[in-house]
């Protein structure tokens, strides 16, 4: 295990924690995965049932990891969790997907949804308007304040944690601040749309769309698999709470903070959202026709380009309302990645201390954050962003994720049987029944996909394992300068 470097900074309380593991789960999905949801189990009820199942998993998975954080408070949190617990080509396995893919793709895809939903706002942001055409590149006015976002947020967390903490504490409050706007207006200031007594006589009607827009119910096995497919959607918005342990050897008393901040902010963040799709049910019907009219006669299924939310304000707002929600959305999104950028290097510069990475990223700059790994990474989002294949692989994401999500509760049994000695602050909730059935339910959500969405989940598996020849490489180059070094000393 590598020794830390102490030129990091401990500049992060419970309260940045908190703030951190909640911005970064906070993006825009939960104002637009609501409605594909819809469309897979086709009833209110199990719409609920979903998001509900989300936030489960979500949270005992939070509690889970706070056993390991509080055992292994260093700087890489999940990857050094996985190294200890299986080999270094776990760890590795799970930084090299992180990098490539998880981390990256992710903020390529927040800040295209960033720019996007600025477009509402300055038409001149379009990906319609090409700016400049290199060969088969096409770079569009979305494309340029996509990659000026990642540019200047990566800039910004080059100045040090201190920065980044505070740019987090403030948006993550905004967000949780408009949130609850967003829920008290549709609790107390919409009333008498009747769209929650439609929703109630069909709240457990469990139904596809099938071809040619029929309705085929849903029961038995065909329900479960319905529920697992939908659960890709509400996963991936609720993902990248385990950022936090990225960032864990800078944290004060992380062996406290660390776990009471992955508890205490997907709670938060769970329980918000199952509230934003109460609400969603209570303005609108969830069935609706593509071709309908307006946003009550859509529903839920078909609102415009999925943004549910906007849908749902429009009741109250009418043609504002696409204005506030873009307003909403850029200020969510803008924190997301803000999160995003600031926890995923501290992955990169673990796997350079360990030899697994080129040597500049395990450096630490003046402002005693991991400089050149922030800059890496924003260069590689930016060509993510660029290729246009970062919707592509947030695709297989959440298959990729989940595999690591069922390793690393694996790793508590392991190492309890391992490293039976190590200090446990905090010990997981429930052990071992609900580790155990976190391990089967995701286990079973990934067959599941597996099965039913191979498109999805194959080439997930294939960048995964990718990364093992690339280990052995790394390895072999890092083997063969230890013994350059040790020849010179001779």
């Amino acid at each position: 295990m590598q020794p830390e470097n102490h030129l990091l900074q401990k500049r992060v309380n419970l309260f940045d924690g908190v703030s951190i593991v909640a911005g970064a789960m906070i993006g825009s999905g939960i104002f637009i995965v609501s409605a594909d949801i819809a469309r897979t189990v086709g009833s209110p009820g199990w719409l609920m049932v979903v998001w509900l199942i989300t936030g489960i998993i979500t949270v005992i998975g939070a509690l889970c990891y706070g056993e390991l954080a509080s055992m292994m408070p260093h700087v890489g949190g999940q990857y050094v969790y996985l190294r200890e617990a299986y080999h270094p080509l776990i760890g590795f396995l799970f930084g090299w997907t992180t990098f490539l893919v998880i981390q990256c793709g992710s903020i390529a895809a927040v800040a295209v949804a960033f720019a996007k939903f600025g477009g509402v706002l300055f038409p001149w942001i379009a990906d319609k308007n090409i700016l400049l055409h290199i060969g088969h590149l096409k770079i569009s006015s979305t494309m340029v304040v996509a990659i000026a976002m990642i540019s200047f947020l990566t800039w910004l967390n080059t100045r040090g944690i201190v920065t980044g903490k505070t740019v987090v504490n403030i948006f993550s409050s905004t967000k949780v601040i408009a949130l609850l706007g967003f829920i008290a207006i549709g609790i107390f200031a919409i009333k008498g749309l009747g769209s929650l007594q439609i929703n109630k006589e069909v709240f457990w009607n469990a139904s596809r769309i099938g071809p040619d827009n029929q309705i085929i119910p849903l029961a038995g096995f065909a329900l479960v698999t319905a529920v697992g497919m939908a659960l890709v959607g509400s996963l991936f918005s609720a993902d990248a709470w385990y950022n936090v342990t990225y960032i864990s050897g800078e944290v004060i008393n992380p062996k406290k903070n660390v776990p009471l901040s992955l508890i205490f902010g997907t709670i938060i963040v769970s329980i918000l959202y199952m509230i934003i799709n109460f609400v969603y049910i209570k303005i609108l019907p969830l069935s609706g026709s593509p071709d309908g009219a307006n946003v009550l006669s859509r529903g839920i299924q078909y609102a415009t380009d999925d943004r549910v939310a906007t849908s749902a304000m429009s009741v109250v707002f009418g043609d504002y309302a696409a204005i506030i929600m873009a307003i909403f959305i850029m200020i969510s999104t803008f924190g997301c990645n803000h999160g995003l950028i600031m926890a995923g290097p501290r992955v990169y510069y673990a796997m350079a201390k360990d030899g697994l990475f080129f040597k500049n990223v395990g450096s630490i700059n003046k402002f005693g954050v991991p400089g050149f790994a922030i800059v890496i990474q924003g260069i590689w989002s930016v060509l993510l962003c660029l290729s246009g294949t970062y919707s592509n692989l947030l695709d297989y994401v959440i298959f990729a994720v989940l595999i690591f999500f069922t390793l690393t509760i694996l790793a508590i049994f392991i190492l309890r049987k391992k490293q039976p000695d190590i200090p446990r602050p905090y010990k997981a909730f429930g052990y071992p029944v609900i580790p155990a059935i976190y391990i089967l339910t995701t286990t079973a959500i990934m067959i599941i996909l597996l099965i039913y969405k191979p498109d999805y989940t194959f080439p997930g598996l294939v960048i995964v394992l990718l990364g093992i020849p690339v280990y052995f490489l790394w390895r072999k180059r890092f083997a063969g300068k230890e013994m350059s070094r040790e020849q010179e000393g001779v």
